[in-house]
């Protein structure tokens, strides 16, 4: 009884201390509120939202670090195509292509090189939004990402909160790149169908 006493006053803080980031939407998250939320979506027609933001990808410990190889294979990933290297991102999302423009939410997740003929990558992302009307709902991506080509599709696997039920694409463009430097912005265009 003492170790159950224990176990609940530890999980009573931790959410004390770390409200989870869902606490900011109006969007009702229990069970119950979920299933009836399923229950209406017959009445409800699909909205369309378009979103635009920079992504900022950096590798570098001095540039605000918010990606970092994790794996890579034993051959192949130390030179062009870089096949096999596995890393994990938090990526912020910012309004406009500077750094220290106003923040709008993380990408949390992942790029793989997958391609043994080009600089490609296998990604996945969620788009976690911090500020304004979207404020703790997200989106998901996963999909092929061709970075030599000027324009790259993602398709949008999923959402929560005011995205549930998402579908769509995320038009990726490459706005800034420097190899030397470990850094990437990418600008994204966004438009997802939900309810």
């Amino acid at each position: 009884m003492a170790r159950l006493c224990a176990i609940n006053t530890t999980l009573i803080l931790f959410s004390v201390l770390f409200p989870p980031i869902s606490m900011a939407t109006a969007i009702k998250q229990s069970p119950k509120a979920v299933e009836d939320w399923f229950d209406n979506l017959k009445q409800s027609q699909p909205k369309v939202t378009k979103l635009h933001f920079y992504y900022h990808n950096s590798r570098n410990p001095e540039m605000n670090l918010s990606a970092v190889q994790v794996a890579s294979a034993p051959v192949f990933s130390d030179q062009p195509p870089y096949f096999g290297v596995l890393t994990i991102t938090d990526d912020p999302l910012t309004v406009g292509p500077e750094i220290s423009s106003k923040r709008v939410g993380y990408a949390q997740g992942f790029y793989a090189t997958s391609s043994l003929e080009e600089v490609s990558m296998l990604m996945g992302a969620t788009f976690i939004f911090t500020d304004g009307e979207y404020k703790g709902s997200t989106l998901a991506i996963l999909g092929r990402n061709a970075i030599g080509d000027r324009y790259r599709e993602m398709p949008i696997v999923g959402g929560t909160g005011l995205f549930r039920l998402a579908r769509g694409i995320v038009t990726l463009q490459t706005y800034f790149f420097n190899f030397t430097m470990a850094l990437a912005i990418v600008e994204m265009n966004v438009v997802a169908l939900h309810y």
